[in-house]
């Protein structure tokens, strides 16, 4: 028995290539993250497998579910060659940028064949190579070919948890399925994808993708949050557990409001627990010059609305604290009780770093505070983020606010559909 190492960016990609090699006559020894993936570089995986002398011996051809394939990939070269050589060139071993016409004082230096200014001459201009259709036609070849290197991602099975995935979908499913987004949700939305989109639309994997991204904006829950008209007032409650930056976000929409859109900002601070945490909020308030009332018993609770009331936003800034602890969220509840008759919009913000797991959780004992939207902060520290989308659309409550960085009030964005598709399929960028 031999040792052999592969890798991959994936577990399942280097397990495909030792497949690949050895076919299933091999046992996995061990299977670990070696490079962990960042925003910044792909993770590396290595799968260390045992092989018998008798299967390197064999030289085992890869897997009948791979002989397609490799036919679809002989095929493409074939064809490249075929295109490479209309007119009498040649692929060299640097990517071809531009084609271009030889002229009489600058001949081409290779000695393979080439269409020269000589030959111009004898040939008329419909003989001469549309080098348009010949991009064109090497588009979509090179296409063809990412499709199949897409479909050998997953070399277990097209069918994946009952669902038949095409080969021209791989790279899709493959994408959404690395973003952190629930099984449950993916199959849904493969299933719709399947069933609804035009065939015609199916034979380049870009059409595919903007296809995708439709289909996962209009399923993502979102909030416009509209420019308020005076005299309406409104009131956010911010809520979540600790260390989601829930102050830092307060301070941003302060600011949003107060010195980008010029209205009149309250601030109102339940947060008494922690050390110094009132004097986070009372440095944000001085520096903006925003009136801050400090309550820390709900009989107070209306009294401070009542002396912000010229306000048109009043910013209610929690304490943070964990899903599990019952007494601090019963306090929380107590001051919405006691201001039932005043409409207090309560937004719960999550860091979207969080798995869905956790999310999930951490909704569900925040939920009986009447949760109207959703808050997503680090969107700078996540390369993920299909798992905010699961918890958004599982719980029907919209997204209303992203924030992207620590710049106050810089980075803040009202939530948006396009956007935030875009850092699910292709990572965090903060331009839209």
């Amino acid at each position: 028995m031999t040792k052999e190492t592969f890798t991959g960016e994936t577990s399942a990609e280097a397990l495909a290539k030792a497949k690949a090699k050895y076919g299933d006559d091999i046992s996995i020894i061990s299977s670990k993250e070696v490079i962990k993936k960042t925003p910044l570089r792909s993770g590396v995986f290595e799968v260390v497998v045992l092989v018998d002398e008798t299967a390197i011996q064999r030289k085992i051809q890869p897997p009948k579910a791979n002989e397609d394939v490799v036919l679809q990939l002989s095929e493409a070269v074939k064809q490249v060659s075929e295109i490479t050589k209309l007119g009498g060139f040649e692929p060299t071993e640097e990517p071809v940028q531009q084609f271009s016409k030889p002229t009489t004082t600058q001949q081409p230096k290779r000695e393979t064949p080439s269409i020269h200014q000589e030959d111009v001459s004898q040939l008329g201009v419909g003989d001469l190579p549309d080098i348009r259709n010949i991009k064109n036609a090497v588009t979509t070849l090179m296409d063809k070919v990412k499709l199949i290197q897409n479909t050998l991602w997953d070399n277990s099975s097209d069918n994946r948890d009952g669902i038949v995935i095409p080969p021209e979908f791989a790279e899709i499913f493959r994408i959404t399925k690395e973003s952190g987004m629930s099984n449950e949700h993916l199959n849904e939305i493969m299933t719709l994808t399947l069933k609804h989109m035009p065939l015609k639309m199916r034979d380049s994997s870009e059409t595919i993708k903007n296809y995708f991204k439709v289909l996962l904006k209009r399923m993502t829950p979102i909030r416009t949050e509209f420019k308020l008209t005076k005299p309406n007032k409104k009131i956010y409650m911010l809520v979540g557990p600790t260390g989601v930056g829930k102050t830092t976000t307060l301070a941003k929409l302060a600011a949003k409001f107060a010195i980008k859109e010029n209205y009149k900002v309250g601030i109102i601070t339940l947060d008494t627990y922690r050390i110094g945490a009132v004097e986070h909020v009372m440095f944000y308030a001085k520096t903006m010059k925003l009136p801050i009332e400090q309550v820390s018993d709900p009989g107070d609770f209306a009294a401070a609305i009542s002396s912000l009331k010229h306000c048109d936003y009043i910013l209610i800034d929690t304490a943070g604290c964990s899903q599990h602890d019952g007494e601090k969220l019963a306090k929380l509840k107590s001051f919405l009780d006691a201001q039932n008759h005043t409409t207090i919009d309560v937004k719960l913000v999550l860091s979207s770093t969080t798995k869905l797991t956790d999310l999930r959780e951490i909704y569900k004992n925040f939920s009986h505070l009447n949760i109207d939207s959703v808050i997503a902060t680090k969107f700078d520290e996540s390369s993920t983020f299909g798992n905010l989308f699961s918890l958004v659309y599982e719980t029907k409550k919209p997204l209303s606010y992203f924030s992207v960085g620590q710049e106050v009030p810089d980075d803040i964005k009202p939530a948006d559909g396009d956007y935030f598709v875009k850092c699910i399929l292709e990572g965090f960028s903060k331009a839209e």
